[in-house]
């Protein structure tokens, strides 16, 4: 276990914290005006191994070698100047920390974004030491500065990463739909009708990791997912984004507990590990594998079964129900993979320079409209206008790379 101290004065700034996988969902927008909660589970820490957080520089102020060379491959709005390393972790474990005053940044609508740099300064010696994030539409985190603290090891040692037969037995998985709240409504937090029931913002963020390896397995074919959610998360996407015609390509779940048929899948569905950040080995090295969170593979492989539907009538005296009221429904719109997330996986596969691949990503960016609020569904390509939100209203800043 490690704990991060200000490279000041040597103040401790967190609780002891073990390193996992940086969620794909680290740096999602969600939605407009949607309420997010803590993106890191308390104590745990992830590391963004890409440089993140201003300065920026536009595309046209980037040189396609120097790209290249950070690993992307076709354009973005801007890329960042910042220093490569930053760890997020939960607000709650942060410690000897105040936030300074008057520095909330530039971009933000109803908290703090992080935008303008740090925005949180270590309470010994007031070096800024961290962003601290709690904007509508973004996950809350707090985003230590990696020229500004240090990590050290502390007495005791991490366990051991679950293996893969206990990860599926522990049976951790990442529900595919679920409540969303509304940021400032009138009823209260209490009230039912501060939620709407929607597509995970997760599954959103994954499928769009997901989708860009998809396509790049394609090699340019129609691409078959198993039946199923499987196929309502990924299919449509895939057959507004690839030709018809030439002979499907197969994907196949593949990981612990699923046997692969030897020989007849060409793509594999394969969990990342939640601990290591590690994508499940095949055994068959010719099919390209894709991956995905521990959490939405698991659902995915052994899906749950739906929510129990609460009993109707009245109930004996004395006996208290617990249950939410109305029943968990499904989400009415159909599901949309986050396109910005999408995006930036692209853009970092060097596959994206072959010209059929480079061709879908260009035609995304000028023809993919914001989602219709009444449909749900933006354009045909099963790609969303960075989550459930849509509509009308403040539009935040370009999304960067």
């Amino acid at each position: 276990m490690f704990v991060f101290v200000c490279a000041g004065c040597g103040a401790e700034l967190t609780i002891p914290l073990s390193q996992v996988a940086l969620p794909a969902h680290a740096h999602q927008e969600y939605g407009n005006g949607t309420q997010l909660p803590v993106l890191m589970e308390s104590g745990t820490f992830a590391v963004e191994p890409e440089p993140w957080g201003p300065p920026w520089r536009t595309w046209a102020e980037v040189s396609p070698d120097e790209a290249a060379a950070r690993g992307v491959h076709a354009p973005v709005h801007a890329l960042s100047d910042g220093a490569p390393g930053a760890t997020v972790i939960a607000p709650g474990d942060a410690r000897g920390t105040v936030l300074i005053p008057g520095h909330r940044g530039g971009g933000h609508c109803c908290g703090l974004d992080g935008a303008a740099g740090p925005n949180v300064a270590c309470a010994a010696c007031a070096l800024p030491v961290a962003s601290r994030i709690d904007d509508c539409s973004r996950w809350q985190a707090v985003w230590l500065a990696p020229t500004a603290v240090r990590r050290l090891r502390v007495d005791g040692t991490d366990s051991v990463p679950l293996s893969w037969a206990e990860l599926v037995a522990e049976g951790s998985g990442t529900p595919p739909f679920e409540p969303i709240a509304a940021w400032g409504s009138r009823l209260g937090a209490g009230h039912w009708s501060h939620y709407r029931w929607s597509w995970s913002p997760q599954w959103e963020a994954a499928a769009g990791q997901a989708l860009a390896h998809l396509l790049a397995a394609s090699q340019g074919r129609p691409v078959t997912v198993p039946d199923g959610l499987a196929a309502e998360v990924f299919q449509r996407a895939l057959d507004a984004l690839l030709p018809t015609g030439p002979p499907a390509r197969r994907a196949v779940l593949a990981g612990p507990g699923r046997p692969v048929p030897v020989g007849t899948a060409d793509i594999l569905l394969v969990p990342l590990h939640p601990r290591t950040g590690e994508a499940w080995a095949p055994d068959d090295p010719a099919a390209y594998p894709v991956p995905l969170p521990f959490g939405v593979w698991l659902w995915l492989a052994f899906p749950a079964a739906d929510p129990p539907v609460p009993l109707a009538g009245r109930l004996p005296d004395g006996v208290l129900r617990d249950d939410f009221d109305p029943p968990a429904p499904r989400p009415r719109h159909l599901f949309r993979a986050d396109p910005d997330i999408f995006r930036r996986t692209l853009v970092r596969l060097p596959d994206v320079r072959r010209p059929w691949l480079r061709e879908i990503l260009d035609d995304l960016r000028s023809t993919t409209p914001a989602p219709a609020p009444s449909s749900g569904v933006s354009g045909v390509s099963g790609l969303g206008g960075g989550g459930g939100g849509g509509g009308a209203g403040w539009r935040r800043p370009p999304r960067r790379g």
